[in-house]
């Protein structure tokens, strides 16, 4: 796929191939350093993650459904590294691939003048791309939120 191609699978799904500089929402840090940080920092991240995991395997209560989440962000973790290690004209300067695509509603919709902040755009319900590795660091984060937080007081 050639940048900004898009594939219809369905009214509600699309495969959208973007190049995300940043992490979520195209979110960057600013100068010449901030993707460079951004990596160093997902790296500490993900040997933290590993070491968290190793220490909590040690202990013998512990929940399985906790270790999933964490896998699934260490995952997801590294596979935006490796994206963004190896996708780019220079190591750690790289770019994710992002292609993931739900416009749940299938259009968009103008929205009156008068609304603040949002008025006189268009409005696409979901309007987010993003990819596998996303969806891992968002169902661990949100499932740790929801079924462990008593584990991290």
């Amino acid at each position: 796929m050639y940048l900004g191609e898009e594939i219809h699978i369905f009214d509600w799904f699309r495969l959208h191939y973007i190049e995300n500089n940043g992490m979520a929402y195209g979110l960057e840090f600013g100068g010449e350093y901030g993707k460079l940080f951004l990596t160093l920092f997902r790296i500490c991240v993900v040997i933290w993650g590993i070491f968290y995991v190793y220490k909590l395997t040690k202990s013998t209560k512990f929940p399985s459904g906790l270790l999933i989440c964490l896998g699934l962000i260490i995952g997801g973790a590294l596979g935006n590294i490796v994206d963004s290690v190896f996708f780019g004209d220079v190591i750690f300067y790289g770019k994710v691939v992002d292609m993931l695509y739900f416009p749940l509603t299938g259009e968009s919709y103008f929205l009156p003048d008068w609304l603040p902040f949002f008025g006189g755009d268009h409005f696409i319900f979901f309007r987010p791309i993003f990819n596998i590795a996303d969806s891992g660091i968002f169902i661990g984060i949100v499932s740790l939120i929801f079924f462990y937080r008593s584990y991290f007081k």
